[in-house]
């Protein structure tokens, strides 16, 4: 039997549908006889014990310049849903902190994917302190002399705010470097929030590994390999993906987050590891199923969907 589903999203008419990861889950969504919702998370309202969005019905078709057609708009019971998708793009703000208090107020008879509660309280770059036999050296502070002196400890280092997103505002400072106290005035003069300096890991020039999980189990791997003279591997600044495997060393990384993953209703997760070593567990609005999808022949979308009806059910 067809789910009623919503996608809490940024504009859909805008999306890569060749990339583009919600639009291929509301696509399989789709062809599995769901009925499909859009709408963006600044149309949800909270009134009299409801949580609504003003949104619309969509139908989807893999078709560049003609991808969606909207009918009319209408205001959604976000509580009489089966299944909503929390998949508007980070940044990871006070705006986005709400949408996931909000959407709480839905469950359980509403099964919201990831799970907000979860999702607030287990950010990118927080999570993974709960795994320090994985990850490379890890700082998070606003003291610059803390900076400093982890940086004097392991030389090549990489900078970035704490809940930046896609690249943005990534630096690495190697033992030459005379920039360090600049960018922190730099930093701490446009947010409140600490910073979050990681080892420099020079396995990174031959890619950063993006491990997709479903419902705590690893599906496969694509490998996002830095432009040249960039240090930064992510897609939106010109990464390059490639074909890649899971290793021994993914699959035990693997083993070890995934049944917290699965206990928390993250049905979704994309994993970064570079070399050895977990960098970042991604629950927000994990990317990469599309790619993994061409280069594996698999259907990845399609075993998130069996894990969703299987929880509904």
């Amino acid at each position: 039997m067809g789910l009623t589903v919503a996608f809490q999203m940024d504009p859909i008419a805008g999306v890569d549908i060749d990339a583009d990861t919600s639009f291929r889950l509301a696509e399989e969504a789709q062809s599995r006889g769901h009925r499909l919702w859009f709408y963006t998370p600044e149309r949800l309202t909270f009134h009299d014990g409801r949580v609504t969005a003003r949104g619309w019905p969509i139908t989807l078709r893999r078709e560049h310049g003609n991808h969606v057609s909207f009918g009319p708009e209408e205001v959604i019971d976000l509580g009489a849903l089966d299944v909503i998708w929390l998949r508007q793009d980070p940044p990871f703000d006070m705006g986005y902190i709400t949408t996931t208090h909000l959407l709480e107020l839905v469950q359980p008879a509403t099964m919201v994917v990831n799970d907000p509660f979860w999702v607030r309280n287990y950010p990118e770059k927080l999570l993974v302190l709960r795994f320090p036999e994985l990850t490379p050296p890890t700082m998070i502070t606003r003291e610059l002399a803390e900076i400093r002196a982890f940086k004097d400890a392991h030389g090549d280092m990489i900078l970035k705010p704490l809940y930046g997103n896609g690249g943005a505002g990534v630096f690495r400072l190697d033992r030459s470097d005379r920039n360090l106290s600049s960018l922190h005035e730099l930093f701490t003069s446009l947010s409140r929030e600490p910073l979050i300096a990681q080892k420099f890991l020079p396995e990174v020039e031959a890619g950063d590994k993006r491990v997709i999980l479903v419902d705590g189990e690893p599906i496969g791997a694509i490998n996002r390999v830095p432009a040249a003279g960039e240090t930064r591997s992510n897609m939106h600044v010109g990464g390059r993906p490639e074909k890649a495997a899971l290793t021994d060393r993914d699959r035990e990384i693997c083993a070890a987050i995934g049944p917290l993953l699965h206990a928390k209703g993250q049905i979704l997760v994309g994993i970064d590891v570079i070399g050895d070593y977990l960098t970042e567990i991604n629950v927000t609005s994990p990317t990469g199923i599309q790619e993994l999808e061409r280069f594996d022949g698999i259907n990845v979308a399609g075993a998130v969907w069996e894990a969703i009806e299987a929880r509904r059910r």
